[in-house]
């Protein structure tokens, strides 16, 4: 196992390593590394590593079997595995469904992935579940990615500042693809949302079935067991301001290394 992680490893690593004049770009480097999560097969112990991380493992997950996911996560003693969540959000049995995870059902925008992520909350027994909701900051979309959060906010109609506007009001209900990004505080300064986790992931790796169920399974379980990131309003800044492909790289490298997949 130990020479099949340093071989994972290193395929994935290359990029990190000193370049000569005549070697591609950090930049370049950065996606020949996150190419190479597609030959990426995890361990059992692997895929537990990756339900400490949260929704920022969601790349990780992607080359691997959903039955083998499973698993890995029974074997862990999840609360909630990629089972529950194809009964639950998608009203089928993970026995029927073929290793690629797909049934032909792939939400678009946040708000219908919040209404999946509430029937597998709400079949659970969370209490208060359709109080969290599952957002995205968009504007990296062009460079290839997102920036995720879980985020609990017991209202479904806010009054908030535009982040990207000065001195704009913005009177938003659930309906509204706004309403679906993190707010710190409302118009009056009060704490508007507690953000239970979040990610920076490449965009690709949540608009497969199978990479958007791991994303609710992993969502479910950081809500299940209390998870907090207070963290995520300096990541957000940052990331408005123009640094998306540092924070992705920074996210994955650091969740790449917990799970035990990068070289030690």
């Amino acid at each position: 196992m130990r020479k099949l992680i340093f071989c994972l490893s290193f395929s994935l690593l290359t990029a990190c390593a000193p370049m000569r004049s005549d070697q591609p770009s950090v930049a370049r480097g950065f996606s020949s590394a996150l190419l190479g999560l597609a030959q990426l097969v995890l361990s059992p112990f692997q895929i537990a590593a990756g339900l400490l991380e949260g929704i920022a493992s969601v790349p990780y997950y992607l080359a691997t079997s959903v039955h083998d996911i499973n698993s890995g996560m029974i074997k862990a003693s999840a609360r909630l595995t990629l089972e529950d969540t194809y009964e639950s959000a998608y009203g089928t049995s993970l026995q029927k469904v073929a290793a690629n995870g797909e049934t032909g059902v792939v939400f678009q925008r946040m708000k219908n992935a919040t209404t999946y992520f509430q029937k597998i909350l709400q079949q659970y027994g969370v209490p208060n579940s359709q109080a969290y909701i599952l957002t995205s900051v968009d504007t990296a979309n062009d460079q290839g990615y997102t920036l995720l959060a879980v985020v609990y906010r017991p209202v479904t109609s806010i009054q908030v500042m535009d982040k990207y506007h000065l001195n704009a009001v913005l009177n938003l209900q659930n309906s509204e693809r706004l309403f679906y990004e993190p707010y710190r505080v409302n118009t009056v300064g009060k704490a508007l949302d507690i953000v239970i986790d979040w990610a920076a992931v490449p965009r690709d790796s949540v608009q497969t079935q199978k990479g958007q169920a791991v994303l609710l399974t992993l969502a479910a379980n950081a809500v299940i067991n209390e998870k907090r990131s207070a963290d995520y309003w300096a990541i957000e800044q940052r990331w408005i301001a123009g640094e998306a492909r540092q924070i992705t790289e920074q996210r994955l490298a650091n969740v790449q290394q917990r799970m035990g997949i990068a070289k030690q």
